[in-house]
């Protein structure tokens, strides 16, 4: 998340490119880092004036002591550098949204992970009751972050973070971006937090068990063992901490709910449901919107109604605490998993309402086309990137509207065919 890259190049690059790639139905699109483009093709021109790599690392190593950091830090972290041709194809590749947000959901907010949570909990309760008590940030929504990012430390990626980094800021497509997490990387190997040997982490450099960029590790990474080191690696003390650390910064309101499923009335404006549609509590009660076991809504606290599968699919009232997980990672349904497997692990319900499991998700030459459409009608949809985000929904309702349909921006296989028609 900070605001944070999107392809989870930010502290949670590899997570979100899951979530955001996967689960691409509906999302708020980057919060300050690289995006899921196409990577622009290097010219000739621009490849011939690319600095040999070891005239680039002698930059880099004067950059690097220029702010302070030990020269022979930077000479044992580039000793045996490698880089990466795994690392260059994830960054350039373009996943598909293969799955719609229930698939994901399914995956993520599992009744295993679930149980594993709870046990977790248990496990280190007085550690999260410390932590919790002094951040205000509850302990299962810590725990969530953690089974979300890496499934509680099982997987929190095996590229060496210098490596990958040098790889991305060397030939990547957003090369100034990660050379700044490069100098971070390096500026933590030489405070001692972590050993050259043990710094490890997803391809795009997000590291520990929760799975920092290394600029949110130097901002908001605590030593809560006393050790001397910041280990969000091996130290559990020190991985809450800091998650709590980060979370606590992003915004989290003591004492507040994320937010709650819904139930909308027949006639619901689905115009307003977006994330940049904020009203108080009792104005949405009065639009109809109702909890999802009937009972009335009640306070002036502003939400925001989020459907992720349209008029088809159930419906959350999300509050200022589920903004906060997005800053985390912006994509509204990696911040639903996290929601959701948080009550979950406390005791409380899953999804009541039905997802429209018949529909398949649209492939990412489909979506390019859904927009070309729509935007060949007028009915402005922004750049076709293939990303359904604000503006292509916005302008699938505007659509929706002028054939009569309900709308609520879901974009499908049957709404693309019906522009086909219409084109």
């Amino acid at each position: 998340m900070p605001t944070l890259p999107r392809a989870r190049l930010r502290p949670f690059a590899r997570l979100l490119f899951g979530t955001v790639m996967l689960a691409g139905c509906q999302t708020t699109g980057s919060v300050g880092a690289p995006t899921a483009i196409a990577p622009a093709t290097p010219t000739a021109a621009a490849l011939q004036q690319q600095p040999s790599f070891a005239d680039w690392v002698k930059a880099l190593r004067a950059e690097a002591v220029s702010q302070g950091i030990r020269g022979q830090t930077v000479d044992r972290a580039f000793q045996s550098v490698k880089l990466s041709d795994r690392v260059r194809e994830l960054d350039s590749s373009q996943p598909e949204f293969a799955r719609q947000v229930w698939q994901y959901l399914d995956s993520a907010v599992n009744d295993k992970r679930v149980q594993t949570g709870r046990q977790k909990m248990r496990d280190h309760a007085a550690l999260l009751a410390r932590v919790s008590q002094r951040s205000g940030v509850p302990a299962e929504i810590l725990v969530a972050f953690w089974g979300i990012e890496t499934d509680f430390g099982a997987s929190t990626g095996g590229f060496p973070v210098i490596d990958a980094l040098a790889t991305l800021a060397y030939q990547g497509r957003r090369a100034a971006y990660f050379r700044t997490e490069l100098l971070a990387a390096l500026r933590i190997l030489d405070s001692g937090d972590i050993g050259f040997d043990r710094m490890s982490g997803s391809w795009a450099g997000a590291m520990g068990q929760t799975q920092f960029m290394p600029t949110i590790f130097l901002k908001h990474a605590v030593d809560e063992d006393g050790d001397g080191r910041r280990d969000i690696w091996g130290s559990m003390p020190d991985v809450l901490a800091s998650t709590a650390t980060f979370v606590q910064a992003n915004g989290w309101r003591t004492g507040e709910a994320w937010g709650q499923e819904v139930r909308l009335p027949a006639d619901f404006p689905y115009d307003q449901a977006e994330l940049t549609v904020t009203k108080p509590l009792s104005e949405w009660a009065r639009l109809g919107v109702v909890a999802v076991d009937g009972g009335a809504l009640t306070g002036d606290a502003p939400a925001a109604v989020l459907v992720l599968a349209g008029h088809q699919g159930p419906a959350f009232l999300v509050r200022e605490n589920f903004r906060a997980i997005m800053r985390y990672n912006p994509s509204t349904s990696y911040a639903l998993a996290v929601a959701l497997l948080a009550d979950r692990m406390a005791g409380l319900a899953g999804v009541v309402g039905s997802w429209p499991r018949q529909e398949p998700a649209l492939s990412r030459d489909e979506r390019l086309e859904l927009q070309q459409r729509l935007a060949a009608l007028g009915l402005e949809p922004g750049a076709a990137d293939g990303i359904v985000g604000a503006n292509t929904r916005n302008a699938v309702r505007r659509f929706q509207t002028s054939i009569g349909a309900i709308p609520d921006g879901f974009a499908t296989k049957a709404l693309l065919e019906r522009l086909r028609q219409t084109s």
